[in-house]
């Protein structure tokens, strides 16, 4: 039976990241780069599409984990009749190279463990050629080469194409797996001391953790979001993914299976504002970095998503060798999304700028005028139906949501020429066209009758994201209009207290078959709207539901199913833990007003 979603936990070295199981096993883990072919692929299929299970033998799931300290270094331990036994796994923050350490330490007793290795590259589908060198094991496969340096001896064996190794542990003892990826060109990996490598983990993320400014309730649950979201960081550029995974379905057994391994234009604003407000300047700054960098050329072809590096090209294929998470398939790599029009990432890329500047980071002589490109562009287009926040795979609508943000994006640039006289732009103009977007919604996304802004212009399909609309700005959070919204949306988009996405009533209203379940996300954005709405007190209420959704280390997935009462979707996500960062910062009146 294939573990459950919230039965994961998350190691990284800010590159890429595993997932690592109750029972010991290592699920996925792509290398070298989170967008990389996976090396470990059992989520989506099977233990034949590889993985690295190290556990007391016979076992099953562990009797406890957890992260040390405020870190991304997990501990899982098992009590057997025998005695007791913990497995310390972590990938250290690399010089060049990828390295998974797996540290085992006898507790009390003695305990028989059992490692079983299988690698198998390329999204589970290719076995690599395993042999000796220098008393360890080297699996080669084309571009690939995987060393596996062990304390204890490892045997490989033909029948199932495994590596394992069986050896005992008593109190006190320890030994040591180090798992190290490295083109098949080069030369061999230099060895990594296991024991100096999680010292310096381990002091590492203390002194990243010790940066944080953020003393308010809820801190350990804030800490370990601000935590994800750093392992979710691609340093060597800043951008910083949706997940690391693909494909994890939305529903189980349906075919809403995305690949999120990949940087959203649309997460930034939000992104900023948390880090910035928890004290993570340098990580904001980089995101900016990163922001500009994608976001340059000409704005007819900006993109709601790029590749870690900033690539443009994220073509959507099929694998069909792997059945998908419990039989949800199909398998997707690539995301075909990245064609879509949606009119709000120049509201959001806008928006991110203003953050920036608002925040007093420094700001790069280029950037307003990308900004004002952007402006331009949108000015010509802003009345042009589009796919979308939700990144619907139906015709395009008038999406409120896409116009409230070109509302956003006209008004920050209002504003900074209001601010600064030195910044050139058209003044005049992007207060008419502020303006007319303000009148537009107001008059064709509003439904008088039901006293609440609808998903798209003439439609009576509601929409999570018109609870955005005061957070922006564009509506004071008294509003009448405001207030009818935020009360039609929790009555007839919540199941159970929480938030789905939109309305469908089973009706395919975003082009594809079957349901989902309630967006996390969304759920936080309603007790934001709570709290600016005065009613504070129904806001930690949710605020408190939804602390209780995380699994026992603190993660959360993209959506959850309350009747199944199991999390959905590709995990951790980062979206998710930006909105609990967000709700609690405002909450305990911590974060800034637009």
């Amino acid at each position: 039976m294939a573990a459950r979603i919230e039965d994961y936990a998350l190691i990284g070295d800010l590159q890429t990241a595993g997932l690592v199981g109750r029972d010991g096993s290592v699920d996925w883990l792509c290398l070298p780069r989170f967008d990389s072919p996976a090396c470990f692929a059992t989520l989506l299929g099977d233990e034949e599409n590889g993985h690295w299970r190290i556990a007391p033998e016979g076992a099953g799931e562990c009797a406890r984990r957890g992260y040390l300290e405020d870190s991304l270094v997990l501990e899982t331990v098992w009590e057997t009749d025998d005695g007791t036994v913990k497995v310390v796994d972590f990938m250290p923050q690399r010089d060049r190279m990828p390295d998974v350490v797996r540290i085992v330490e006898g507790v009390s007793g003695s305990v028989a463990m059992l490692s079983v290795l299988r690698l198998r590259f390329d999204y589970g589908c290719v076995v690599p050629w395993v042999r000796r060198s220098g008393g360890h094991r080297v699996a080669v496969a084309g571009p690939d080469s995987v060393w596996l340096r062990s304390e204890p001896p490892v045997h490989t064996y033909g029948r199932d194409f495994s590596t394992r190794s069986e050896f005992t542990v008593s109190a006190g003892e320890k030994v040591a797996f180090v798992l190290s990826w490295h083109p098949s060109h080069e030369p061999r990996p230099e060895r990594t001391d296991p024991y100096e490598a999680l010292r310096s983990s381990l002091a590492d993320w203390r002194e990243w953790a010790a940066r944080c400014t953020y003393r308010g309730p809820h801190r350990a649950a804030v800490l370990r979001s601000l935590i994800t979201l750093k392992a979710l960081t691609y340093a060597p550029t800043g951008g910083i993914v949706a997940a690391p995974t693909t494909s994890l379905p939305e529903e189980i057994g349906g075919v809403r299976n995305w690949d999120y391994r990949y940087c959203w234009l649309r997460d930034s604003a939000l992104t900023l504002g948390a880090l910035l407000t928890a004290g993570y300047a340098d990580e904001a700054r980089a995101w900016r970095d990163w922001l500009l960098r994608a976001a340059a050329g000409d704005p007819a072809d900006l993109q709601i998503m790029y590749g870690l590096g900033g690539e443009r090209r994220l073509p959507e294929a099929e694998l069909a060798w792997l059945p998908g998470y419990e039989r949800s398939a199909p398998v997707r790599i690539g995301n075909n999304a990245v064609r879509q029009l949606q009119l709000d990432v120049y509201g959001e890329v806008i928006d991110s700028l203003h953050t920036t500047r608002r925040w007093g980071l420094s700001v790069e002589p280029h950037a307003w005028n990308i900004q004002r490109c952007l402006m331009e562009f949108l000015r010509e287009h802003w009345r042009e139906p589009d796919q979308g926040l939700w990144e619907v795979r139906g015709p395009r609508r008038h999406f409120v949501h896409s116009k409230v943000m070109a509302w956003v994006a006209a008004d920050r640039s209002v504003r900074a020429l209001e601010d600064d006289p030195e910044l050139k732009g058209d003044l005049a103009g992007w207060r008419e066209m502020r303006d007319e977007v303000h009148r537009e919604v107001c008059e064709e996304g509003y439904d008088p009758g039901r006293r609440t802004f609808t998903q798209s212009y003439g439609s009576r399909e509601l929409d999570a994201a018109t609870l955005l609309i005061p957070r922006v700005g564009f509506l004071p959070p008294d509003d009448p209009r405001v207030l009818g919204t935020v009360d039609a949306v929790r009555r007839e988009l919540t199941h159970e207290g929480l938030v789905r996405r939109y309305s469908v009533d089973g009706r395919p209203v975003d082009g594809l078959p079957g349901g989902e379940g309630v967006f996390l996300v969304c759920s936080f954005w309603l007790a934001d709207a709570l709290h600016l709405t005065g009613r504070t007190d129904e806001a930690r209420e949710l605020f408190a539901r939804l602390l209780s959704l995380r699994n026992d280390v603190g993660l959360l997935a993209e959506e959850y199913d309350p009747q199944a009462r199991r999390q959905l979707g590709n995990f951790p996500q980062a979206f998710s833990h930006i909105g609990l960062v967000g709700t609690a910062l405002a909450l305990a009146g911590d974060g800034r007003a637009h």
